[in-house]
């Protein structure tokens, strides 16, 4: 059993393989220069974000059909998408207590994904804020394979 077969499912490997990824895909020098542009527009940058530019950057998967719970989910990993939205992006980092970066967008702009600097991925659209994973590998399972993701909700609508 390869690597590959042990990180991610089988049909999301073969969906992220379709869409540019392989293993130990590493650019850096890219994932730098954006990391540079990121800063130079008032978003924060971290080493999980650099980590995901680097090995799924202008990763673009096209998955259409029903899920596991919910429609599989088309995304392009390219944290350019969301150059212009700083204050959005950091709202969430306020509301996590913690600094976020966009990561790229799904549906071809219908929603803006976010990571955290503990290197967990939300998705933000008209209808609020989702909880995709708790790393970057577990986020792109969601979307391909289509596990519903968990609705963010403030503390007060909790208790």
């Amino acid at each position: 059993m390869s690597g590959l077969d042990v990180r991610f499912p089988a049909d999301a490997a073969a969906a992220l393989k379709a869409g540019g990824w392989y293993p130990d895909r590493r650019k850096l020098l890219r994932a730098e220069a954006w990391a540079r542009t990121l800063a130079e527009a008032g978003h924060a940058v971290f080493p999980a974000a650099i980590e995901a530019f680097a090995e799924f950057g202008e990763v673009s998967v096209d998955v259409k059909g029903p899920g596991v719970d919910v429609a599989r989910t088309s995304f392009t990993i390219d944290p350019m998408l969301g150059l212009h939205q700083p204050r959005t992006v950091a709202d969430l980092g306020r509301a996590l207590e913690l600094p976020t970066c966009p990561l790229g967008e799904e549906r071809d702009g219908a929603a803006l994904l976010v990571l955290d600097a503990a290197g967990r991925v939300y998705s933000l659209d008209h209808a609020g804020e989702w909880f995709l994973g708790q790393s970057v590998d577990q986020a792109l399972i969601t979307l391909i394979l289509g596990f519903a993701p968990e609705r963010l909700r403030p503390v007060a609508d909790t208790l």
